[in-house]
């Protein structure tokens, strides 16, 4: 409990630190967009968002079957349009899909509205956390080993673009990850800025 306490990090991080922008967070699929995200927002006490969860609730569908009914074209269009809402919405903590941030119009956008974390998780730990899910359409393939190694491999280079870069080793606990978020963060006052 000592650690916690001197942790300026964890000791109502709320009332300590202001946030300036919206933080979206990308990456791999696995990587802990949204359980980071819902515990960094709760930490900061600013909205969770997440681009996926407000596609599906729009749609009434889940992703599989709108990627199903109508292609990934027709989700990534209306994920760029959430994600535009999302950024001019309340400041917040956003989750985005692990294929958001590759679109060059959704990345200048969160560049301009909002600053991108992205979550590197190497490819084993994306492995370990998504190999046991069919909730993921990418995957839903003959091989999804070698699809997901394809995508880490395809995607990396546009991830590497993000903003802020915070590991996530598959081992950290959650809290744990929301302070390396947090002290990625803080080192840039015009996202974070300690009060």
């Amino acid at each position: 409990m000592s650690e916690i306490k001197h942790n300026p990090m964890r000791s109502d991080t709320a009332d300590l630190f202001q946030l300036h922008k919206t933080v979206v967070l990308v990456g791999m699929m696995g990587a802990g967009k949204t359980a980071v995200g819902r515990a960094l927002a709760a930490r900061l006490g600013v909205p969770f968002l997440d681009s996926d969860a407000e596609i599906e609730s729009a749609a009434n569908m889940t992703i599989p079957e709108i990627f199903a009914r109508d292609g990934e074209a027709f989700f990534r269009s209306k994920e760029t349009q959430i994600i535009g809402r999302l950024l001019d919405e309340e400041k917040g903590i956003l989750s985005t899909g692990g294929g958001a941030f590759l679109t060059e119009a959704n990345r200048k956008m969160i560049s301009e509205r909002g600053a991108s974390v992205w979550l590197r998780a190497d490819l084993g730990v994306l492995w370990n956390r998504v190999k046991h899910k069919d909730t993921r359409p990418l995957l839903r393939t003959a091989d999804p080993y070698a699809t997901l190694r394809d995508l880490y491999q395809a995607r990396v280079p546009i991830y590497e673009q993000a903003d802020l870069v915070a590991d996530s080793d598959g081992e950290t606990a959650i809290e744990d990850m929301v302070d390396r978020v947090l002290v990625a963060m803080a080192a840039r006052p015009d996202i974070l800025e300690r009060i």
